[in-house]
């Protein structure tokens, strides 16, 4: 899950930080020590992008291994994690090496634009959660993002449309539903688009070869305004990277949008290879300048880490 933090809004921290303790909650084995380090883990770190870092901050919380992953990028510079308690007298530094203290794993990384610093939370879970983090951080378009003229832009209106039709779905049916409802929609529209490259291209009657779904890939993008292109095709994995994403830089203000590519991208592919998982290692809606997306095809799908898995049967190759 993802969330833009509004660094103007005190309050955003707060709920942020009570969203996650309560996802947290909800599902790893109740340990009360061990989930409040995890709440203070989140505290120091949503504190020091705020304090040491200048512009968005972006925050990501996986759990698709052992343990919670939080990730905290901001355009701010790097720097070196204390290898010993500081000095009471230094202004800097206390919170994180208390993070170091507390954290299983915890490592800063230098970004093509600022860093990212990632904790893997000291916490377990007796079973695969079912719902994501329930947010409360506003998703609509704010007003500062209104038109010269009056109204807002075609993109502030689609994504806070998309996000609150999620969000809709998610207060009547739960966030379980919600998730399967975005990801639905986008393997339903990348159905459609497959059917058009099949028939623009006269493909029927067999899979597409990976060559080929990377075509149709950058085919259904290109159309809605993004700027996609291939680095890497083999048997194993597409690669494919972007410089401009179709709902402008305003998707900053709701990178969980980034769902909607990789259940387009996964579908796709896992129709025609029969399972697939998408990794996305660069994203403009994080503040990187570009998008990196990974498709894992087939057989290599099952060891992609930190990826969104998908399974579909052979596609049907007539027109509807």
């Amino acid at each position: 899950m993802d969330w833009f933090l509004d660094r103007n809004d005190r309050r955003v921290p707060t709920a942020l930080r009570r969203d996650i303790r309560d996802y947290l909650a909800r599902h790893s084995d109740i340990d009360p020590e061990h989930l409040a380090d995890a709440e203070l883990i989140a505290q120091e770190m949503l504190a020091n992008a705020i304090d040491h870092s200048d512009g968005p901050i972006w925050v990501s919380l996986e759990w698709s291994e052992a343990n919670p992953v939080l990730t905290v990028r901001d355009m701010g510079a790097t720097f070196t994690l204390p290898e010993h308690v500081p000095d009471t007298a230094q202004p800097r530094g206390r919170g994180l090496w208390l993070i170091s203290q507390l954290a299983p794993e915890f490592t800063v990384a230098a970004r093509r634009v600022g860093k990212a610093v990632e904790s893997v939370l000291p916490l377990t879970r007796p079973v695969e959660p079912l719902d994501p983090p329930r947010h409360t951080v506003n998703p609509l378009p704010h007003l500062s993002e209104a038109a010269p003229r009056g109204g807002f832009g075609r993109e502030s209106f689609l994504r806070a449309l998309v996000v609150q039709l999620a969000n809709a779905v998610e207060a009547q049916q739960g966030p379980d539903a919600a998730q399967r409802a975005i990801a639905q929609v986008a393997v339903d529209v990348g159905g459609q688009a497959e059917l058009e490259f099949r028939q623009a291209t006269g493909i029927t009657g067999t899979a597409l070869t990976p060559q080929q779904i990377a075509d149709c890939a950058i085919r259904l993008k290109a159309a809605i305004g993004g700027g996609f292109r291939v680095v890497e095709v083999a048997d194993e994995r597409i690669v494919l990277v972007n410089s401009q994403c179709p709902f402008g830089l305003e998707v900053r203000q709701s990178p969980s949008l980034c769902r909607m590519t990789t259940a387009v991208f996964g579908g796709i592919a896992a129709r025609n290879t029969g399972r697939a998982a998408v990794t996305l290692e660069e994203r403009i809606a994080i503040g990187d300048p570009g998008c990196r997306v990974v498709i894992h095809l087939g057989d290599s799908a099952a060891e992609a880490t930190r990826a969104h898995h998908y399974t579909a049967a052979p596609p049907s190759t007539a027109g509807r």
